[in-house]
């Protein structure tokens, strides 16, 4: 597909591979699962979506259109990673659900996304994208909406079955072999909080 900025897909597609290497760099060492959200992995995430905003606010989304495929893909990627941004990661969504009405992203894109920032806001999830490991490590589905119809909604936006994923992530899982903190669920309440996907009643 033709595309009309291929300098700005090269750079979205770096940043987004940087992301990537430096979460496989974690899990090789062992550190990426051990007390929360690891300093590096945050600044990566932090810097990318700082970069991914200043080109919204030049270009609006980078769609298929100014980026092709990759460099969409790579703008979805930094928009899911961007979780210490609340607002911004709502943001994304907004205009992620508007590209994908005018062609220019793909529906799937905005399910994993609408799911992540459902699970941080303590709402059920729609397509059931979003997983979490129980107290001995096994990754199950996070709480669904209406799961008897999960399927359906994951088929329609291009997703496989439910039990076909959760089979792929805990073998990655197992694959990966990242340490699970005893503690893990506190830490998670207190990053929710400290991000401000919560707030204290």
């Amino acid at each position: 597909m033709q595309y009309s900025n291929e300098s700005l897909s090269q750079e979205l597609v770096a940043l987004a591979k940087g992301d990537l290497s430096v979460r496989s760099e974690l899990v090789a060492d062992g550190s990426l699962g051990f007390q929360g959200y690891h300093p590096r992995m945050e600044a990566v995430h932090k810097d990318n979506a700082a970069r991914l905003a200043a080109i919204i606010d030049q270009y609006g989304w980078p769609g298929l259109t100014l980026v092709g495929k990759e460099g969409a893909w790579a703008a979805w990627l930094i928009a899911q990673h961007s979780i210490g941004n609340p607002p911004f990661m709502r943001r994304c969504l907004s205009l992620l659900k508007q590209a994908t009405s005018d062609g220019e992203a793909i529906p799937w894109q905005v399910a994993m996304l609408e799911d992540r920032i459902r699970m941080y806001e303590g709402k059920p999830q729609i397509y059931g994208t979003q997983f979490q490991p129980d107290k001995n490590g096994q990754l199950n589905p996070y709480q669904i909406e209406n799961p008897e119809s999960v399927n359906d909604r994951r088929l329609a936006v291009g997703l496989n079955t439910i039990e076909e994923r959760t089979a792929e992530l805990r073998a990655q899982s197992a694959s990966e072999n990242i340490p699970t903190p005893p503690d893990l669920e506190e830490q998670y309440e207190k990053w929710l909080y400290s991000a401000g996907w919560r707030v204290a009643s």
